[in-house]
């Protein structure tokens, strides 16, 4: 169990690692930044379906103008299947998503929630800060 509590730091660690230029480059921000990460563990067999399911959900996103997730597929080591980072939205990011979900047909809220549950054993959302460098994290930590 510890081992694999090490590797998935190790895997934030290097997803977080592939935006600090980004986040070193861009003035300091007033607020830090957040991301929404979850960690799904599929279903047996529903791999494909899944991938499917969130696929159309992306293109939905991009249409409202919400940035893309970055996704990372398990290959060794710990039991999940697929690590997601996802933007924090605001409301109105959440209003135009919900409104081209409906325009194509797709369930929404309760009913949407339901649907994942078919493809999915287990899976966790936390949110994050990032992506920022040590220091800026450093300097949030110590401002008064």
């Amino acid at each position: 169990m510890h081992r694999s509590i090490l590797k998935l730091v190790l895997l934030l660690v290097t997803l977080t690692t592939t935006s600090i230029a980004l986040a070193q480059t861009a003035a300091p921000a007033k607020e830090p930044p957040r991301a929404l990460i979850s960690i799904y563990r599929i279903a047996t067999g529903k791999h494909a379906e899944f991938l499917k399911w969130m696929a159309v959900r992306e293109a939905v996103d991009k249409e409202a103008g919400v940035p893309a997730s970055q996704w990372y597929a398990h290959v060794d080591g710990d039991s999940w299947d697929y690590v997601v980072v996802a933007p924090d939205t605001n409301a109105e990011q959440n209003k135009k998503v919900e409104a081209a979900m409906k325009k194509h047909g797709l369930a929404t809220g309760f009913k949407q929630n339901l649907e994942v549950r078919q493809f999915v054993a287990s899976h966790t959302d936390t949110f994050a800060v990032g992506p920022v460098s040590v220091t800026e994290l450093s300097d949030w930590a110590s401002a008064k």
